[in-house]
């Protein structure tokens, strides 16, 4: 693209950085000037996202999005706390290194190749049990 209309160099690098925002409360105008109502709407923030992240930690060792649900948790906290926008920033960038990792061809072959060693072996343990025990299930087997 073109700049060179407005005093620029004629070159828009391709891989910029977009700007973050600011730390600090997004609240609305009207609650940030008054102490005691923004005060309270924190409270609020925090309470409706420790409960999002203490629904995500249930659903961890249940079926459900647990992860998913701890970072809107987070999400949701990182509107008012900048302790939250700060952890977020940090998991985001972490999560787009690991994208980036994981897009290596020799790393993808290796993960490709442990895949595939990890299911031979459960293929090879269920068949062995199925040989030994037929298709009953383990808290019914007797010997």
């Amino acid at each position: 693209m073109n700049t060179q209309s407005n005093g620029g160099s004629g070159v828009i690098e391709e891989d910029a950085v977009p700007a973050e925002q600011p730390l600090g409360s997004r609240a609305p105008h009207f609650i940030k000037r008054s102490r005691p109502l923004h005060l309270s709407w924190q409270v609020g923030v925090f309470i409706v996202g420790l409960a999002v992240v203490v629904a995500g930690v249930i659903m961890l060792p249940l079926p459900g999005p647990g992860w998913l649900v701890i970072f809107g948790g987070m999400a949701i906290w990182a509107t008012e706390f900048v302790w939250a926008q700060l952890v977020l920033r940090w998991t985001k960038r972490k999560v787009t290194e690991a994208a980036q990792k994981a897009l290596d061809p020799k790393v993808r072959r290796r993960n490709i190749i442990l895949t595939t060693i990890g299911v031979v072996i459960i293929a090879a343990v269920l068949a062995v049990y199925v040989g030994k025990f037929g298709f009953a299930m383990p808290w019914n087997v007797s010997e």
